[in-house]
């Protein structure tokens, strides 16, 4: 494979010498920055997350700011997601769209105060789309990246790890919910969430000097936990339903079909830029939509693009992220399936590189 040339235009992150040092393999390149993806290999990865306890350098996940007086009508501005309710010390998954309700992103976002939120991003320029909102309606918010760089801790053993470097009190926080803790005299956000079904917690590490105490501090304290440097994983991903925005969607696609239509409340959301158009989408239902996809036969190839989902010689979808699951002994996979083909158990083809493989199509995921 060719190797990636470093440059200034790709970033390191606060974590990049505990990353290195640990032995990565692997990295893709996912907000400008370098984002690992193998330390042993993808299965021992997978196995180890959901056995033990796991530090990821998660500082992609790059924030974009609101602060400011009019920092929540902006916010409401950007999703369809009613967020009147929303209390500071929430984190809330939400869908990001513009004027014709297609997705931009899928971050979350964190109310640290009526007039200060993060906006922790997936991979796109959001930033640009948020600055340009802010400006073009002349709203008294500042829109910025703040010195902010999440760092998660992922696995069964990720409250034990967490209660000796943060204190016994981080075992509250609830899900999708945050604290301030400190480390070194410095508060941080911390939030019981994460990119995994495994449970854990997302430090938001504000300013890039204390990055690497804390990286050293988590590996220390977890030594007898078998505390190991991973990384979001492919295969666990793809059981539990975790969408890759830029893989699973893109702004071509409604939140509705992308299953996240729950997250919608498009009646109530007065002021999302997408709102009429999703109203429309909300009343006619989507033609196509997230599935979860089991393919027969041996292990299945790295999905690097798209595999069409054939019923007979008819294309009805299309397969975007697929895996081999040691835990199911068999082909996981996420794709998007028209309405006419989605419902639970359709048999279909999956067309990968290896040739035509029967596939079935489910309505829930894995895990």
């Amino acid at each position: 494979m060719p190797l990636i040339s470093p440059s200034r235009r790709l970033r390191r992150t606060p974590f990049s010498d505990g990353v290195e040092a640990a032995g990565v393999k692997a990295y893709t390149v996912y907000n400008h920055m370098l984002l690992p993806t193998v330390f042993r290999s993808v299965e021992e990865d997978y196995h180890h997350l959901k056995e033990a306890v796991q530090v990821w350098d998660v500082a992609v996940e790059r924030q974009v700011e609101l602060r400011g007086p009019d920092a929540a009508r902006l916010m409401q501005m950007l999703t369809p997601r009613d967020l009147r309710g929303m209390e500071a010390g929430r984190c809330f998954y939400v869908p990001i769209v513009d004027e014709t309700g297609g997705m931009l992103n899928d971050p979350v976002a964190v109310k640290l105060a009526e007039d200060r939120w993060w906006i922790s991003i997936a991979d796109s320029d959001l930033l640009y789309w948020v600055k340009g909102i802010a400006n073009g309606y002349r709203l008294d918010v500042l829109v910025d990246e703040p010195d902010v760089s999440p760092l998660a801790v992922q696995g069964p053993k990720s409250d034990e790890l967490m209660a000796r470097v943060f204190g016994d009190a981080v075992r509250d926080v609830k899900f999708f919910r945050f604290g301030w803790f400190e480390f070194q005299g410095r508060p941080l956000v911390v939030a019981r969430s994460g990119y995994s079904k495994q449970g854990g917690f997302e430090i938001y590490v504000e300013g890039s000097d204390i990055g690497m105490p804390l990286w050293h501090a988590l590996m220390e304290a977890g030594k007898d936990l078998d505390v190991h440097a991973g990384c979001p994983n492919g295969i666990e991903r793809v059981e539990g339903g975790l969408l890759s925005y830029g893989n699973d969607m893109n702004d071509d696609n409604t939140p509705h079909e992308c299953g996240l239509g729950r997250f919608c409340n498009t009646q109530t959301a007065i002021g999302c830029m997408g709102r009429d158009a999703l109203l429309r989408v909300a009343k006619e239902g989507p033609i196509q939509q997230v599935r979860a996809i089991e393919i027969a036969g041996d292990k299945v190839p790295g999905c690097d693009r798209v595999w069409p989902v054939m019923a007979g010689e008819k294309r009805v979808g299309q397969v975007t992220s697929a895996a081999w699951s040691p835990d199911f002994r068999t082909n996981v996979a996420i794709g998007m399936v028209r309405m006419t083909h989605w419902d639970d158990r359709t048999a279909v083809q999956v067309v990968t590189p290896d040739g035509s493989r029967d596939a079935v199509v489910y309505e829930n995921f894995w895990a």
